[in-house]
């Protein structure tokens, strides 16, 4: 019972973590002055976008204690007018989750675990989720989630110091049934520490570095057609994405760059639209140039769209992608598709990234 309890509180606290500004060099940013003196803050007046500030390109790096999953990494996906999505890596899981600052309160609208690919989520019609703050910020303002949690303010510039320095902070309390969670949130910066003790445990995390300009670096296998030795060949590349950064175009700026050679993709083929569907299909749409620039014969098409598929499914973890050009199901001089009628994922004939 105690694991579960654990676990449930490292949960809570990646989704009430968000992402702010820090420092090229992986060091305190100059924007985080360490001898700030924000002791005269009348927080009375305060919003709560001064406590949660949606900041582009940005990522906190939290320090943990008492589990392996406190220490955490947060990132900035999207921002869309009163919506941050937000990339949390914990080291066993990536969850995104879209936060939204509206009527007063500052509410996760959305969540998802095991998501590893980027998918803006920005634009769900949730309207039910965890309100971790609630205007006005005073002492003494309280609510209680959906799970009867009652969360309260309970200190509006309590000092608390971090690796970055010392802060006033405006201390916020969640108090279940077994367990109690204490945030602590800084003007201009943030979520900087949460803590949440139980039954004979005490969980930490602690915010140690800002990082600005800081994009989100992941790697994407990218097959190709080795018609040679009639196999798939593969191999990985480092790319990255800045808040806001389309998906579709990063992804195919990077086939075209790896497979040059093998010209999965002409100069003047576009991905028109990429995304995980309902149905559990990546939805994958070129524009016309993908065939009419193709210039192959059968074998060498087929190549071409089992390494794109490959590609896409990998990258989504996905078994089935669905592609269509300008709207409609692929078709070509020697293939013909359905509507609905995806490629499949199949490794079979690939040689391994090296």
């Amino acid at each position: 019972m105690k694991k579960f309890i654990i676990v449930f509180l490292m949960m809570t606290m990646i989704l009430t973590s968000c992402n702010n500004g820090n420092d090229k060099d992986n060091e305190p940013s100059s924007e985080v002055d360490e001898n700030t003196d924000n002791t005269d803050v009348d927080v009375t007046e305060l919003k709560i976008e001064d406590y949660f500030p949606f900041k582009e390109n940005t990522e906190y790096e939290y320090e943990g204690e008492g589990n392996e999953y406190a220490t955490y990494t947060v990132f900035t996906d999207y921002i869309t007018d009163n919506r941050i999505q937000t990339r949390t890596n914990n080291g066993g899981t990536e969850m995104v989750k879209v936060i939204e600052n509206n009527n007063g309160q500052l509410k996760v609208l959305f969540s998802r675990g095991e998501t590893y690919f980027r998918e803006d989520f920005t634009k769900t019609t949730s309207n039910e989720g965890d309100i971790l703050l609630k205007e006005p910020l005073t002492v003494g303002n309280s609510w209680t989630t959906g799970d009867d949690v009652k969360k309260s303010i309970t200190n509006t510039d309590i000092e608390i110091t971090i690796p970055l320095g010392t802060f006033k902070a405006l201390e916020v309390t969640s108090e279940g049934k077994n367990y109690k969670t204490i945030d602590y949130y800084v003007k201009d910066m943030g979520l900087i520490k949460t803590v949440s003790t139980g039954d004979g445990y005490e969980v930490s995390s602690t915010l140690s570095k800002l990082k600005t300009d800081s994009p989100l670096v992941q790697n994407i296998i990218v097959y190709y057609p080795n018609m040679e030795d009639n196999i798939l060949n593969s191999i990985q590349i480092e790319v990255s994405f800045n808040t806001n950064d389309e998906t579709k175009d990063v992804i195919e700026r990077t086939i075209k760059d790896a497979s040059a050679q093998s010209k999965v993709l002409s100069t003047n083929a576009k991905i028109n639209n990429l995304y995980l569907n309902e149905d559990g299909m990546v939805y994958l749409d070129f524009s016309k140039e993908f065939i009419s620039e193709m210039n192959a014969g059968s074998a060498y098409e087929s190549m071409i769209l089992q390494s794109i598929t490959n590609t896409i499914g990998m990258y989504y973890g996905v078994e089935e992608v669905y592609i269509t050009v300008d709207g409609k199901p692929y078709e070509s001089g020697h293939i013909l598709m359905k509507e609905k009628e995806p490629f499949k994922v199949n490794f079979e004939n690939v040689k391994p990234v090296e």
